[in-house]
């Protein structure tokens, strides 16, 4: 998956670039504050090397692209209508920009922020 051979020779799209294109499309999505590391260590990695594709992590399994994302939600937000706007969202944007079909696209929501009222 993510490898498509032409008469002029291959072409392999990495995880790495789904990744930063999901990305994009989950922090346009209505009610995302930001998008949470998965676990400790992808939260350290993070801060040092600024990867944009943080919170964010693709499969490609078989003929399949498996998309998981971690998300920081503001409070005051119906929760689940934010997480299945960015799983649409980021399903057309990758399906758009790709041309393949994603099938599985899940919405891990691991906090709340409040905004300031200043």
């Amino acid at each position: 998956m993510g490898e498509e051979t032409t008469s002029l020779g291959g072409i392999h799209v990495s995880p790495n670039a789904v990744a930063t294109i999901a990305y994009q499309a989950t922090l346009q999505s209505y009610g995302v504050v930001g998008l949470a590391p998965k676990n400790l260590a992808d939260g350290i990695v993070s801060t040092i090397t600024r990867e944009p594709s943080r919170g964010i992590s693709v499969k490609y399994i078989e003929d399949e692209i498996h998309i998981e994302i971690h998300v920081i939600v503001e409070y005051g937000t119906r929760i689940n209508s934010v997480a299945e706007s960015v799983a649409n969202t980021v399903r057309f944007h990758v399906e758009k920009a790709l041309g393949l079909r994603v099938s599985i696209v899940n919405v891990h929501v691991a906090g709340l922020r409040i905004s300031n009222k200043d």
